[in-house]
């Protein structure tokens, strides 16, 4: 079958294309489009417009009641109230729905920044976030009901589902991850990385969590910092501590100024103050000191480690560069004579075992010499410079050694010169041995000669 269209459409054709051709812009307007750079897609949108301009509303009663500039409402409601607020971005059903004159917001989600009504420079994504807030400003929510329940905290920062959830006043807070200060409600200046991280914490401030689970069940503590998963986990109220590696002080609860360094370092500690623990589990002992891997390892040719008053550790040195008035001892070691060594048992809390102990007792000492003293820091005896009193124990046995010594030396000359005199005494004895044997000698000859020179006795016949 063979169609023929009539010369006269074929002519209303060619002068309508010749028509489109040669103009620039269709009348009327393209739908949606206004005065003052506006633009309206939806019923009701842009509603009460009177003099706003460069203004975008795309949605059932977007930006109903609008007079500011420079706002973009995309959803069902969003930006619904606003009157006079400028810089404006909703995208979502009731996105800010309720804001009036807040400016430079920026939500994107269902119920996103829901109840702002002044609060300015705030940015939300994720459905709910930052839903309660009302005059809060500078807060960024991402995520689900992230900031839900803020209302008039500012410069605030959550990003993760729920995080921040229960924040209303608390202010300068930032939590990265989901549930992350979830229990928050004025506490300010808290930063929470990881999953549930400080998730009870109410109103406590100025604490810092990184790691999953990290400072768990604050509530009330304030400057603590937890550097590892479950590190603080426990902790309700204690404060000023620090917590570095996983489960690091993991059971403490109230115990403040407590540092841990290690993976659950610290562990023994649960309401003690002010201890420290490096690599060790410690125990619940305030004003204490653990650090691993010491005890029982030995280190050959090194020199021993003390410490003063003020905490600090550091080694004695004995090389000349560092001294000055270096003169004999003398005399001064001779107070070692006064003091009293005693035997005893530490208190209970000191030492469970009551192992027996030997020493000498600092207030004892400091009688007899105050520069034998270790002091604490209100300047009470403490405990007693040991390595001195060894000092002065080595001088007077040199001393005793240099005067043994001069004995000695006497003692061998007056050994030589007992030993001279009896070899002279055995000379002079031998000398007059020879003369009483030549007296003798000579004495027997005479006596000999008297003896032939004696008349022979004559026999007197008497009748």
């Amino acid at each position: 079958m063979k169609t023929c269209v009539p010369s006269v459409l074929i002519t209303f054709a060619l002068v309508c294309l010749a028509f489109v051709q040669n103009t620039q812009a269709v009348v009327p307007a393209p739908d949606g489009g206004y005065p003052g750079g506006n633009t309206a897609e939806g019923t009701s949108a842009l509603f009460s417009l009177t003099s706003g301009i460069d203004d975008t509303a795309l949605g059932f009663r977007a930006l109903y009641h609008n007079n500011g500039n420079y706002n973009t409402a995309e959803g069902f409601g969003a930006l619904y109230s606003n009157t006079s607020g400028t810089r404006n971005t909703a995208n979502g059903v009731n996105a800010l729905l309720s804001n009036t004159t807040g400016a430079h917001n920026t939500a994107d989600g269902v119920n996103t920044l829901f109840s702002n009504t002044s609060g300015a420079n705030n940015t939300a994504n994720g459905v709910s976030a930052l839903f309660s807030n009302t005059t809060g400003t500078e807060n960024t929510a991402n995520g689900v009901k992230a900031l839900y329940e803020n209302t008039t905290g500012s410069d605030n920062t959550a990003n993760g589902v729920n995080a921040l959830f229960h924040n209303t006043t608390g202010r300068d807070n930032a939590a990265d991850g989901t549930s992350a200060l979830f229990s928050n409600t004025i506490g300010t200046e808290n930063t929470a990385n990881g999953v549930e991280a400080l998730y009870e914490n109410t109103t406590g401030s100025d604490n810092t969590a990184n790691g999953v689970n990290a400072l768990f069940h604050n509530t009330t503590g304030r400057d603590n910092a937890a550097d590892g998963t479950s590190a603080l986990y426990y902790n309700t109220t204690g404060g000023n501590n620090t917590a570095d590696g996983a489960g690091a002080l993991y059971y403490n609860t109230t115990g403040g100024n407590n540092i841990a360094v290690g993976n659950f370092a610290g562990e023994n500690v649960t309401t003690a103050s002010n201890v420290i623990c490096i690599g060790a589990v410690g125990n619940n002992v305030s004003d204490s000191c653990y650090i691993g891997n010491i005890f029982n390892a030995t280190s050959s040719g090194g020199i021993a480690v003390s410490i003063n008053s003020n905490g600090r550790l550091g080694t004695m040195t004995s090389s000349r560069r560092f001294k000055d008035e270096i003169k004999p001892m003398d005399k001064a070691s001779e107070a070692v004579f006064a003091l009293k060594p005693v035997t005893f048992r530490y208190k209970k809390e000191i030492d469970p075992a009551g192992k027996s102990q030997f020493g000498l007792v600092a207030e004892e000492v400091e009688k007899v010499n105050p520069d034998l003293v270790v002091r604490d820091k209100e300047g009470k005896p403490y405990s007693v410079r040991y390595d001195q009193v060894n000092a002065m124990l080595l001088n007077e046995f040199l001393k005793e050694h240099k005067t043994v010594q001069q004995q000695q030396a006497t003692i061998t000359e007056l050994r030589s010169t007992v030993a001279q005199q009896q070899k002279d005494f055995q000379a002079t004895a031998a000398q007059q041995q020879r003369q009483i044997e030549a007296l003798t000698a000579g004495l027997q000859k005479v006596s000999a000669q008297i003896e032939v020179s004696k008349p022979v006795p004559q026999v007197v016949n008497n009748p």
